[in-house]
C-alpha cells in the first residue's frame, strides 16, 4: 500500500508537470495545444490563446530575413553616402566661393602693384629728364638757359632748379641757379623761390 501510495503520487506529479510544460510550451507558441487546453482556459475563467494564422503561401526563408537585413543596411548606407555628397557639395562650393575671393583679392593686389610699378617707373623716367634738362641747362649759356626756364610752367622749372643745385652738390661744383633766379623777372623769381621754399604766399 505505501509503494502504491507513492506511485500514485509520482503519477500525479508527472501528469502536473506534464500539463504545466504544455501551458509553457503553448505560452511560447513551440507547440499549438490551443485546442486540448481551451476546456481548462475556461474551468480558470480565462480567454484561451489564439495562434497567429499564417498564411499558407507565405514562404519563411532564412536566406530572405538575411536579404532584407541587407537590403535595410544598404539603404541606411545609400542615405549617409547622399548626406555626406550633399555636405561635400556645400563644402566645396565654400572652397570655390573662398577661391574666388582669392582670386579678386590677387586681382585688385596685382592692379596695385602695376600701378605703383608704372608710378615708380615714371616717377623715375621724369627724374632722368629733370636731370637731363637741368644738365643740358648747366651747359648753356645763361640768357639762353633763362629763357627756356622762363618758357616752362612753375613746377617744372622748380624741378630743373632743385635737380640743378643737387648736381652742384653732387659734384662739389658752384651753383648756377641764384645766377639764373637773378636773370628772371622779379616776381617770376620771388614766386620760384617762395615754392621753392614752400611758404605761403605774401598777403597783397
Amino acid at each position: 500500500m505505501r509503494i502504491l501510495g507513492r506511485v500514485i503520487v509520482l503519477l500525479l506529479l508527472i501528469i502536473i508537470m506534464a500539463a504545466g510544460g504544455i501551458v509553457w510550451f503553448d505560452y511560447l507558441n513551440v507547440i499549438d495545444a490551443k485546442t486540448v487546453l481551451a476546456p481548462f482556459y475556461r474551468f480558470i475563467r480565462r480567454e484561451s490563446r489564439s495562434q497567429p494564422q499564417a498564411d499558407p503561401n507565405e514562404l519563411l526563408s532564412l536566406d530572405a530575413e538575411r536579404l532584407a537585413i541587407r537590403l535595410e543596411a544598404l539603404e541606411l548606407r545609400t542615405r549617409e553616402m547622399e548626406k555626406q555628397e550633399q555636405e561635400i557639395a556645400g563644402r566645396r562650393g565654400e572652397i570655390e566661393q573662398m577661391a574666388q575671393e582669392l582670386e579678386e583679392r590677387q586681382k585688385a593686389l596685382d592692379e596695385r602693384e602695376n600701378s605703383f610699378i608704372a608710378m615708380v617707373e615714371e616717377a623715375e623716367t621724369k627724374g632722368r629728364n629733370v636731370e637731363q634738362n637741368a644738365r643740358y641747362l648747366t651747359g648753356m649759356p645763361p640768357e639762353r638757359a633763362v629763357g627756356i626756364i622762363t618758357a616752362m610752367d612753375d613746377q617744372d622749372a622748380i624741378d630743373v632748379l632743385r635737380k640743378t643745385e643737387e648736381i652742384a652738390q653732387q659734384e662739389g661744383t658752384t651753383s648756377i641757379v641764384s645766377y639764373w633766379l637773378s636773370l628772371l623777372p622779379a616776381e617770376r623769381a620771388a614766386e620760384l623761390q617762395r615754392k621753392m621754399a614752400g611758404r605761403p604766399p605774401d598777403p597783397p
